[in-house]
């Protein structure tokens, strides 16, 4: 699904103009990465939890000249599905 798929769905949802929904959903982007721009966690019950995690420094192969090399710690976004969310999605 696109972005502008979900605006649709949304608009259509909540029974509001295109260019409203629109609005509503970078507004809700841009809330959840400021927030995990400052280290906070977003917690949607039943949907999920958006967070930063982070990741240690490791060692890796360059896959070109097998020569070992050094990957530094860093810090990613991670999101972890709520258990509603789970539930709506297939087994298989």
């Amino acid at each position: 699904m696109t972005k502008p798929e979900i605006v649709a769905s949304i608009a259509e949802k909540a029974g509001v103009t295109k260019k409203v929904a629109s609005a509503t959903l970078e507004a809700f982007v841009e809330t959840v990465m400021d927030s995990l721009k400052k280290g906070e966690k977003v917690a949607l019950v039943g949907f999920g939890t958006f967070e930063v995690r982070e990741r240690k420094p490791r060692k890796g192969i360059n896959p070109q000249t097998r020569k070992p090399i050094h990957i530094p710690a860093k810090k990613v976004p991670a999101f972890r599905a709520g258990k509603e969310l789970k539930a709506v999605v297939p087994k298989k």
